[in-house]
């Protein structure tokens, strides 16, 4: 147990870019992390994602390439590749009212909603349902940076890699995924880490926030 508090689990995380290799995350902080993923929300719970969990040295060392080299990549002992679907079909929203009658109950209101929502989904252009679908992946990652943040994981979110590059080396376009965004978990080298002394910088209350009353 810890009387830290969530703001003070978020001040002590940062995005760490020296990790020790020596230091692997124990299996254990990465299954809670990877357990608040999928309890993560998303857009009428269709969760249009995968999460695709890398150790494998070889695998992480040529994403590494295509991520211009990013060493936590290598360096830290998990990677989370967060894959979207590449569109919404009628096929996989049936898979979510499956699930949905299996916990529920086949009541009508469940098959009502999730058909008015292939009606709107399923015509529309491929790419804005990829957008969409990206977009709940975005939420999901941001669940696991608190998650590992509380189970004092460093983590360290990335758009910078080629996508096209890291579908190929996962073989994501074949399951009908792409990649959006990386996630490596490890611990931070203290000693080696330039920002880690720098103080957190972000904008004061009043510049981002705008209450309406």
């Amino acid at each position: 147990m810890t009387n830290k508090t969530l703001n003070d689990h978020l001040n002590w995380r940062y995005a760490t870019k020296k990790m020790d290799p020596s230091k692997p995350v124990p299996q254990d902080k990465v299954n809670a992390i990877i357990e608040a993923v999928r309890m993560a929300p998303t857009s009428s719970g269709t969760q249009p994602f995968e999460l695709i969990v890398v150790t494998n040295s070889d695998v992480r060392s040529q994403i590494s390439e295509a991520a211009s080299g990013q060493a936590q990549i290598t360096d830290g002992s998990h990677l989370l590749v967060f894959a979207a679907w590449d569109d919404y079909t009628a096929e996989r929203i049936d898979e979510v009212v499956g699930l949905n009658v299996a916990a529920r109950g086949d009541l009508p209101l469940i098959h009502g909603y999730y058909d008015k929502l292939k009606a709107n989904y399923v015509p529309r252009e491929t790419e804005v349902n990829y957008a969409h679908a990206a977009r709940q992946a975005y939420i999901a990652l941001g669940i696991a940076l608190v998650a590992a943040a509380e189970q004092e994981v460093d983590s360290t979110p990335m758009e910078g890699f080629d996508p096209a590059a890291v579908d190929e080396i996962l073989d994501l376009r074949k399951r009908g995924l792409r990649s959006v965004v990386l996630m490596p978990l490890g611990h931070r080298d203290a000693a080696g880490d330039w920002l880690l002394p720098m103080g957190k910088v972000r904008k004061p209350r009043d510049a981002i926030v705008t209450q309406i009353s």
